[in-house]
């Protein structure tokens, strides 16, 4: 009995032994990676990397078993220097990797094809490095995929249209990279809730997107055509940025009643009356650099900072917007120069909140009141006469 109890304790310990032994495929995975990446001066995050330990208890590796599921690669704490280097193409042999991650930092070179074999790949995020290339198409088999954050990075060539209808995507991140072609179509049954493109040289036109999305910003590329057929159905968006780029035609009213907390259209072709419904709540409102004309709204009253400018309106601006502003309401930022309007309800001897601006420069107008303007206003008050025909002086 005592030799089969010695025997019993002997298999338990080996159990536990074999259990703490990372596969041999992972752990030479794992040198490979380690041998491509370096330490920036400042870092030492591979200090600890001792293969003559069991690898899962280095920094940033995590297992589940014997396999490695998730992997962190450089100091995540805020200063890190980072790492240098290049992603080995070893990484598609971690069979059970599930998470992805990589610091900012130097590292360069393309995005390993190889990571299309991580079937189980959920998260793969390797923001603010030098990695070039382009996006593999394999990513696009990628069905457990969640995240894909490439941003701020030297990426070129086509966004593949595969990546654009993984059935698990949410996020996709591809700002600050240099992109060109069109945005992929997006199922309607598509989970996406952040879509971030910002900063690339994207051309065509905006597509229909999943009415899931919560923050969509295409600033900064060359996209044209109008919009006014796919905002509306984005009903649960909270940020919207399509600054910058080539886009024409009318905003449409139900825009406004979106849950936005930021509406960035500045700087496009945007043109027609702004006519929204309600009171307008938006924190944020740029629609600054565009074609709007008519009459501004007094039911963007409830706008925290408005930015009209270089637009074609003309009017009076409506008392209510006044009311804000000088009452200290929400109204804190209240732009409108270079536009057409004909008259301002305040009186000359108004004394602004110091928590407010208000630019009204280069108007069929006398500004009423001095209110310091950005240094891009100009220096002219008033528009000449001859620009004016609505206008009596």
């Amino acid at each position: 009995m005592a030799v089969l109890a010695r025997l019993g304790v002997i298999v338990v310990l080996w159990a536990v032994v074999a259990e703490g032994i990372l596969d041999p495929v992972d752990f030479l995975a794992l040198q490979a990676v380690r041998r491509s990446l370096d330490d920036m001066p400042g870092s030492s995050f591979f200090e600890a990397w001792d293969f003559t330990a069991d690898p899962c208890g280095f920094p940033g590796v995590f297992c589940d078993g014997n396999k490695v599921s998730a992997l962190a690669l450089g100091d995540p704490r805020a200063g890190s220097p980072g790492l240098s280097g290049r992603l080995d193409q070893a990484l598609g042999r971690l069979s059970a990797l599930t998470e992805l991650s990589l610091v900012p930092g130097r590292v360069e070179g393309e995005l390993p094809e190889s990571l299309s074999s991580c079937r189980n790949l959920r998260f793969l995020a390797v923001s603010k490095n030098l990695i070039s290339g382009q996006i593999p198409d394999g990513l696009g088999g990628l069905s457990n995929l969640r995240t894909l954050d490439v941003s701020f990075n030297q990426i070129s060539g086509t966004i593949p249209a595969s990546i654009a209808t993984l059935p698990s995507i949410t996020n996709f991140i591809l700002c600050h990279n240099h992109l060109t072609g069109g945005i992929p179509s997006f199922p309607d049954s598509s989970p996406l809730i952040r879509l971030d493109l910002k900063h690339n040289d994207l051309s065509g036109g905006v597509p229909n997107l999943p009415s899931t999305l919560q923050y969509l910003s295409l600033s900064a590329n060359r996209l044209t055509g109008t919009v006014d057929s796919v905002l509306p159905r984005l009903t649960r968006l909270n940020y919207l940025d399509l600054s910058m780029n080539q886009l024409d035609g009318p905003i449409p009213a139900s825009v406004f009643t979106l849950p936005l907390s930021v509406l960035q259209l500045q700087r496009n072709f945007f043109s027609g009356l702004l006519q929204p419904a309600n009171d307008v709540t938006i924190q944020v409102v740029d629609l600054s650099y565009n074609r709007f004309w008519g009459p501004v709204s007094p039911l963007l009253a409830g706008v925290g900072q408005l930015y009209l400018n270089n637009n074609r309106f003309t009017g009076e601006v409506p008392a209510r917007l006044v009311q804000e502003l000088v009452g200290s309401g929400g109204l804190q930022v209240l732009y409108l120069q270079h536009n057409f309007l004909t008259g301002i309800e305040i009186s000359p001897a108004s004394s602004l909140p110091s928590s407010v601006s208000l630019c009204l420069m280069y108007n069929c107008m006398v500004p009423p009141v001095y209110a310091p303007c950005p240094l891009k206003a100009g220096s002219t008050n008033t528009r000449p006469a001859d620009q004016c025909p609505e206008w009596r002086g």
